[in-house]
């Protein structure tokens, strides 16, 4: 009663602004004449004829010295596309509209459109919302809803946000229906979710295909769904799912636009059937004007529709009320006098459709519909584009009967919990949405994971190889029973890994045979995955390009490369006394000088002292050397990539043969080096650490994964446990238990050149200490005689016979 006679007022003023608007006017206003077609049996078509009749009243309240007033001619389409175009002919022929409201369903729309083309009539819909209809191609269409692509942004946000890999769309199998579907699988691609399947469902489906549609869903690991259809049939399905237990714990239901804006209208018991589901409706910002028409109108609907249960307004009912504001402006701005039409030209045997006359006030008119922008009660309505821009969703959360807001999606700012909330830098630690609690199908408030396995007991096909290194793999499969254990570095992190899901996983072996010498046995191996033969292939699997192709890898579990394994050459000993005499001589020299080359001598006497006799893969090539590499590897096809002919390859099946091939060397029937993968490498050199040394990596490569189908919301769980285990100790518990000392080796590395200490490391000091003392010798002995003979007395002749004469007595 209260609100009653606070809405009195109100209304009397708007009656009498009306009523002196009306007599005002009544001489001079030109009628312009509008179709209306909606199917008036449904409660969207209900809300919007009153809505319609109050935008005409408040409109020209607002407006009383307009020269033009709109006249509502309303017809009924009875749900039935041929009856649509009926009414439409009938309106352009008999009553001479200028522009037409509806159709309801976008199959009407598709051929009213078509005819208003024709007749340049404009065509404005508030309720036909598929993508199909486009103004492009069908100028005088005008779309005052939204395109339902619009609202794929906002769903495929949320399944992005919340980590789904699989998604399954359930749609009506008609022009409404099918319309979201391309842009939606587009988007769900470009954030790489794969579709497995998609459920669509005949508009005049009954219970029971329905539930045996359901029952086939429930078949598929994927239990994330996007239902896009009618309220009726959506309250159908709802209804049936439930009953069958899919609106249990561990499903997704995601729900467009098309059931949410018509949520208020369900049955309750429907709308407690899709409890737990997920929901993106249109954001209409709160008003003082939106709240006193509201109660305007719940009072008008009870005179319009009295032997109707109490309606309630929606969002379809407010774009009706602004398309009649927008068609009233534009018809004003267009300076619309009356209706003028021109006729064909004169033809015989013209059919109906041959003869409508185009309207001469329709380019106009369309211009001005298209221009006009203004707030209206649904929001900021602009039509620029031929459809209105719609910016904002509301995510609701389906509890009870009703639902909850948790949360809004704008095109600028994605998901956030408040609407005005600036988008803010993720950070590393977060990896939740953020979004307020969601209470999830089976009331729960933990995250579904999205998908299950499809049959209940069923266990996951593991394929196990038995490998060449069984440090790695190895697997045998009993005669008798059939069953297959396997062993290993890649089966412990396999097992650990799956200990480390949040869920429990049922799994057993299966043993493929890769025996052979076929360079493509481990990429039949990962084919096996893409045939369905295995749900996942495990093993020291690499990560190639070719097979990520047709299956998924993990995260790799080892270090990656390809390396060499070569042997190595000692310190040439020195072995005659001469030398070692002239060793030591020079030895006791280098240590004089040492201050001079403590920092070279201190280099030099710490790199290694063994001498790879190999440095470079191209050395190989140049020099016609045999190389090997492990039977069935992908390292054979690299080799030939790197130009090594088919003939100087060499595949092993075990590291004896090729120890002993390394040892014989390429000369000798054998191979200059091992090519292969850096942890076999590793392995190898662990074993023969004294003889061979690593040279590389000398190509990248991704290391080793374990292979699922395309698509497989295993991949993600996995891969995150694998990091887990390589991060922390486990690794290494593992690495000790399989390989032991791998990394203890000192041989390994890019080695180039020699590091061991030799003469030619003394060349220098040698020359120049030679060439100082040899000349300081010469220089010394050129002074020692040249000072003997200064020092010397001369005689003359016959002194000296005197002398000697003396001598004689």
């Amino acid at each position: 009663m209260a609100a009653c006679a606070r809405t009195a007022p109100i209304l009397l003023l708007l009656a009498f602004s009306f009523a002196f608007a009306r007599s005002v006017t009544e001489k001079k206003a030109e009628e312009f004449h509008v179709g209306v077609v909606l199917d008036l049996g449904t409660t969207v078509a209900k809300v919007a004829r009153t809505s319609m009749s109050l935008a005409v009243e408040d409109f020209y309240a607002v407006h009383p010295n307009y020269t033009t007033r709109l006249v509502l001619h309303v017809r009924d389409s009875m749900g039935d596309d041929v009856q649509a175009a009926s009414a439409v002919l009938d309106l352009l022929e008999n009553h001479k509209v200028q522009t037409i409201v509806g159709p309801q369903k976008s199959s009407q729309a598709t051929f009213v459109s078509a005819l208003g083309n024709k007749c340049q009539i404009p065509i404005i819909s508030f309720t036909a919302t598929s993508p199909t209809l486009s103004s492009h191609t069908l100028p005088y269409f005008v779309r005052a809803t939204l395109n339902d692509s619009a609202q794929v942004n906002s769903i495929v946000s949320m399944i992005k946000a919340y980590g789904w890999r699989e998604v399954v769309p359930i749609y009506v199998d008609n022009d409404y229906g099918r319309g979201i579907i391309p842009s939606l699988v587009d988007a769900l691609q470009q954030i790489d979710v794969h579709v497995p399947y998609r459920s669509e469902i005949d508009q005049s489906s009954t219970s029971e295909e329905i539930t045996q549609e359901l029952y086939k869903l429930m078949t598929l690991q994927t239990r994330v769904y996007v239902v896009h259809m009618s309220p009726s049939l959506g309250s159908l399905l709802f209804t049936k799912a439930k009953e069958i237990g899919m609106m249990s714990k561990g499903t997704v239901w995601i729900i467009t636009d098309g059931l949410t804006n018509l949520i208020d209208s369900l049955n309750p018991s429907v709308v407690e059937a899709m409890n737990g589901a997920l929901g993106v409706k249109v954001y209409v910002p709160i008003s003082t004007e939106l709240d006193s028409f509201t109660k305007r109108w719940y009072m008008r609907s009870r005179i319009d529709h009295p032997n109707d249960p109490t309606m309630k307004l929606n969002i379809f009912g407010l774009w009706a009320y602004d398309s009649i504001w927008a068609i009233a402006q534009a018809a004003e701005m267009s300076k619309v006098r009356k209706a003028m039409f021109q006729r064909p030209s004169s033809k015989k045997n013209l059919t109906n459709l041959e003869t409508l006359q185009t309207s001469i006030n329709g380019p106009a008119l369309l211009k001005a519909m298209l221009q006009n922008k203004f707030r209206g009660l649904s929001g900021y309505f602009d039509l620029s584009d031929g459809q209105l821009q719609v910016f904002t969703f509301r995510i609701i959360n389906v509890v009870g009967k009703g639902f909850r807001e948790i949360g809004f999606w704008t095109a600028q700012n994605g998901i956030s919990k408040a609407l005005d909330q600036k988008r803010s830098h993720p950070t590393y630690e977060s990896t939740k949405p953020d979004l307020n609690v969601v209470i999830w199908p089976g009331e729960v408030i933990e995250l579904p994971r999205g998908w299950e396995l499809a049959v209940r007991g069923k266990k996951l096909q593991v394929g196990v190889v038995k490998g060449h290194y069984p440090e790695y793999i190895d697997a045998d499969e009993d005669p008798i029973t059939g069953v297959t254990t396997a062993r290993g570095l890649a089966i412990d992190v396999f097992e650990e890994a799956v200990k480390r899901l949040p869920y429990a996983l049922a799994y057993e072996y299966k043993l493929f045979n890769i025996t052979g010498i076929a360079s493509s046995s481990y990429d039949e191996f990962v084919y096996q995955v893409y045939l369905k033969k295995y749900d996942i292939a495990v093993g020291d699997i690499a990560i190639r390009y070719n097979r990520s192709l047709y299956v998924d890898f993990t995260l790799p579990y080892t270090e990656s490369g390809v390396a060499m394994a070569v042997p190595v050459r000692e310190k040439e000993k020195v072995k005659r006394l001469i030398s070692r005499i002239v060793l030591v001589v020079w030895l006791f020299f280098i240590l004089v000088l040492k201050s001079s080359y403590t920092a070279s001598l201190t280099s030099m006497l710490t790199v290694q002292q063994l001498q790879p006799t190999v440095n470079d893969v191209h050395e190989l090539l140049k020099n016609g050397e045999y190389v090997g590499c492990g039977s069935g590897s992908f390292v054979m096809g690299l080799l030939e990539e790197l130009g090594f002919p088919r003939s100087m390859i060499k595949p092993y099946h075990n590291p004896e043969d090729i120890r002993n091939a390394l040892s014989r060397g390429s000369k000798n029937g054998g191979i200059a080096a091992l090519v292969g993968e850096i942890p076999y490498i590793k392995l190898f050199l662990a074993k023969n650490c004294k003889r061979y040394t690593m040279i590389g990596p000398i190509y990248k490569t991704a290391g080793f994964g374990y292979a699922f189908p395309k698509g497989s919301p295993l991949v993600g769980d996995i891969s995150q446990a694998i990091l887990n285990i390589t991060g922390g100790d486990t690794i290494i518990q593992i690495e000790q238990k399989w390989v032991r000392d791998m990394n203890s080796c000192q041989n390994e590395g890019s080695i180039i050149g020699s590091g061991s200490l030799t003469f030619a490391s003394f060349e220098g000091p040698i020359i120049l200490t030679g060439v100082v003392s040899t000349s300081s010798l010469l220089v010394a002995l050129i002074m020692y005689f040249y000072r003997n003979k200064k020092m010397k007395p001369h005689y003359s002749d016959s002194e000296q016979i005197s002398s000697h004469g003396e001598n004689k007595q």
